[in-house]
């Protein structure tokens, strides 16, 4: 197998990696809606998750917890495509057949996450304004939006906030790539142990777990910033007029973190987390089940099985 950043067994990840996310997060999809309202909607007490879900059914119909399935799909989809892809390639590059190490990983899935942030924002940014429209918010400041699909908000938000509005949050969005990087640091990490130096398949189950072990420790260190991101790609706050960019973007990002404190103490950045830990963990262990399965009967079927295990 060639070592070349173009190369079938990158793209048999990226694919595999995929399919993998857009299958778990249409299954736990309404537990990302319950999430995102949370961490939007400043008014909205903290409750249980089914609590959260129950109340928008209530109010806003049986389809809610689903609005802007469709969107996430593709962006799920095409940042995951990417994420993959860069990651094995640039491991396989690097490593050149030799077996990796944590600190490795870790490197290799920043460089890969941040090629992801600058080709995918955009359609994040669009998402996260389609899956909140049409929500009943408890915060009376936030105005309403009305795109009729994904190409329709594109095309909005261009005319009304400027093409720069597409990557809205992209600072917090950089510094969250440590959050697929500590993840596939401990994933792999985990993976070598459990394989103890012998090339093998891992199971389902124990993919699942040390996939769901990995987002969990990753999701905790770097929550807050998850939260801030959401509040930025809605677009409904006020920028900091600072001339320079990068410090426009530390000013904003400092601002919503001292108000939320300020608000609602501590746990004010954490608000929402319970339902992000059941969905993200959850997701991500069940795609992590999906990837692995799917990328083994690949390279089974291509006769790469015992020198793909080797090189992992």
């Amino acid at each position: 197998m060639s070592f070349s950043v173009l190369s079938y067994e990158s793209l048999v990840h990226a694919v595999s990696g995929a399919v993998g996310s857009v299958t778990a997060m249409t299954v736990f999809f309404p537990l990302d809606t319950a999430r995102l309202r949370l961490q939007v909607d400043e008014n909205r007490k903290a409750k249980s998750t089914p609590t959260i879900l129950a109340e928008i059914v209530k109010e806003e119909g049986l389809q809610a917890p689903y609005r802007g399935l469709f969107p996430v799909i593709c962006s799920l989809c095409c940042s995951n495509f990417v994420y993959f892809y860069c990651f094995h390639s640039l491991k396989a590059s690097w490593l050149r057949g030799k077996q990796s190490t944590p600190s490795a990983d870790l490197l290799i899935g920043i460089a890969a996450g941040i090629v992801n942030v600058l080709v995918t924002t955009p359609l994040w940014v669009v998402n996260t304004r389609l899956k909140l429209q049409g929500a009943k918010f408890r915060n009376a400041e936030i105005r309403p939006t009305n795109y009729s699909g994904i190409l329709d908000a594109f095309v909005q938000i261009i005319r009304n906030e400027g093409i720069g509005a597409l990557w809205n949050g992209t600072f917090t969005s950089l510094l969250l790539v440590l959050n697929p990087a500590i993840q596939f640091m401990i994933y792999e990490g985990l993976k070598r142990q459990l394989r103890r130096g012998v090339p093998r398949e891992l199971s389902a189950v124990e993919a699942f777990i040390i996939g769901a072990v990995a987002k969990a420790a990753a999701t905790i260190v770097t929550y807050p910033l998850q939260t801030i991101q959401s509040i930025l790609r809605f677009g409904q706050f006020n920028e900091s007029t600072d001339k320079s960019k990068l410090l426009s973007s530390l000013r904003t990002i400092k601002c919503l973190l001292v108000n939320r404190v300020r608000k609602y103490g501590m746990l004010g950045l954490f608000k929402g987390l319970e339902a992000k830990l059941l969905q993200t963990v959850l997701t991500a262990a069940l795609m992590f089940l999906f990837y692995e399965k799917i990328a083994s009967c690949t390279f089974r079927a291509m006769g790469l099985s015992s020198s793909h295990y080797k090189r992992r």
